[in-house]
């Protein structure tokens, strides 16, 4: 075996950036092999500010060159890394789209979804689309190469590896080999990386190596609780909810989220001693995140040992006695003047996760003025959505815009960080630390400015100590 700590470092292809390079959505990156030859890695949609910088062409067509493009790989199928698929289709681009086995189940909901939302509702034009999409989802198992290229010029191989972000998330490596000059290089592209100890998924596990590291930061600057603080805030929260007749309402992604949160409530349910918290109601009022709930648990063979260990005690952390789903608009309205007036204490999950747009913001509306309710945030809020701003300034018995319409904000709101999705600035820094050859260059993307740069000095750092050169490049320096 070649001592790779020896090889010579060769220049990285180039790296582009279509999205996701100063923000945290519209992830969007190209790796760029040869002036004719191209690899997308996601193509998402800008949410909150990052879509307010941009004018309505940006925000959602595909206004880069496609025909370079050898493939799309998918990361995970979160809106905010697949949800332009649709426009690079419009473009006219139609090679493989090559993703993970659970993804590939999980994206045609994604996409039918965005149609919904940007396209149309026409059930007949939405399944003329899908069944264009299909024929060229390619499903790839973990830890396995599969080759892109390999001809007298390149060879181009991807392996994709589990990312712990939600169910069916990876990290890509590219393995690049100019057969020219004899130049390799292995470039890794870490999607969305989740922490360890979440629930149903395994946590990423760092490759043995990597030239060049395209690395998430979203968390770049701070920690997270751990799982047993964020679950005693959780519990606290619905403790109040209960003394107080109120309902906590918990904003939250339809997939990754809301199969994490159940999972978590299951469990509080299960250890519980009083009556009245075996009794309590959880609601998840959307149709989307009860569509993928149910493909969750499809999806069971790449749940994680402790699941796995809970199905066989019987127990079913998905479904249980005390989860209702509403599905139609007429019982969403019923429920919603139920808990509002009832004063009956209840959980209600409900999208979106930063309160942009579906049924959580008709509960918002009707009672962040009522100060029995909760509002508990569990996951980022991105600068200029909703939830951001009820994160900021409703501690401060401040307002929100939702629909046009100001609300004063008199219900409490909590925030338990510990349910991120993401990893945090310790697990991102293990990630490249406990590589056996950790990357020479990393350039970090998906995160605010302030987040990129907490994060670079905090990998120089390790650098410096460590005696590795390193150089790091922020995404929102170089567009």
């Amino acid at each position: 075996m070649p001592d790779v700590s020896r090889t010579t470092f060769h220049p990285v292809p180039e790296i582009r950036h279509h999205g996701g390079a100063s923000g945290v959505t519209g992830s969007c990156h190209r790796f760029q092999l040869a002036p004719d030859r191209a690899v997308l890695i996601d193509c998402g949609l800008f949410q909150g500010q990052d879509a307010e910088a941009r004018d309505s062409l940006e925000q959602h067509r595909v206004i880069f060159p496609v025909e370079d493009v050898l493939a799309l790989v998918v990361t995970h199928v979160h809106i905010d890394h697949i949800g332009r698929l649709p426009y690079l289709l419009a473009a006219g681009w139609r090679g493989p789209i090559l993703c993970s086995v659970p993804s590939a189940r999980l994206l045609p909901l994604v996409i039918e979804d965005a149609l919904k939302v940007g396209f149309t509702r026409d059930r007949a034009l939405i399944e003329r689309f899908l069944a264009e999409v299909e024929p060229h989802l390619v499903a790839l198992e973990y830890r396995t190469w599969h080759t892109l290229v390999d001809d007298a010029r390149h060879r181009l191989r991807v392996r994709l590896q589990r990312a712990g972000h939600i169910l069916g998330s990876a990290y890509v490596e590219l393995d690049s080999l100019d057969r020219e000059t004899g130049a390799a290089h292995r470039t890794l592209f870490s999607g969305d990386l989740g922490a360890p100890h979440a629930p149903l998924l395994p946590a990423p596990r760092p490759p043995w190596r990597c030239d060049t590291l395209v690395l998430e930061s979203t968390y770049g600057d701070r920690e997270h609780e751990d799982r047993r603080h964020r679950r005693d805030r959780l519990k606290a929260a619905i403790d109040r909810a209960l003394a107080n007749g109120g309902t906590v309402v918990i904003p939250a992604f339809s997939i990754g989220r809301t199969q994490e949160l159940l999972y978590e409530l299951e469990t509080l349910i299960y250890r519980a001693g009083s009556a009245r918290w075996r009794e309590l109601e959880i609601i998840v009022d959307s149709p989307l995140a009860a569509r993928f709930t149910e493909v969750y648990r499809e999806l069971k063979p790449w749940w994680d040992a402790e699941a796995h260990r809970r199905l066989r005690g019987e127990r079913h952390p998905l479904s249980f006695e005390n989860l209702y789903t509403v599905s139609s608009h007429e019982e969403h309205e019923r429920t919603l003047s139920y808990l509002a007036e009832s004063g009956r204490p209840a959980v209600v999950i409900a999208a979106s996760g930063m309160v942009s747009g579906g049924r959580v913001v008709n509960y918002l509306k009707r009672m962040l003025g009522d100060a029995r309710h909760c509002v508990l945030f569990t996951g980022y809020q991105g600068a200029g959505t909703p939830g951001r701003d009820i994160q900021r300034y409703g501690p401060r018995g401040g307002w929100v815009e939702l629909d046009g319409e100001r609300i004063d904000i008199r219900a409490r709101v909590e925030t338990a960080s510990g349910y991120s999705a993401h990893a945090d600035r310790r697990n991102l820094l293990d990630f490249v630390r406990r590589m056996r050859y950790p990357p020479r260059h990393v350039r970090l993307v998906h995160g605010d400015p302030a987040a990129q740069r907490a994060l670079r000095e905090t990998l120089l750092a390790w650098a410096d100590g460590a005696g590795h050169p390193l150089e790091v490049s922020l995404g929102c320096e170089q567009g």
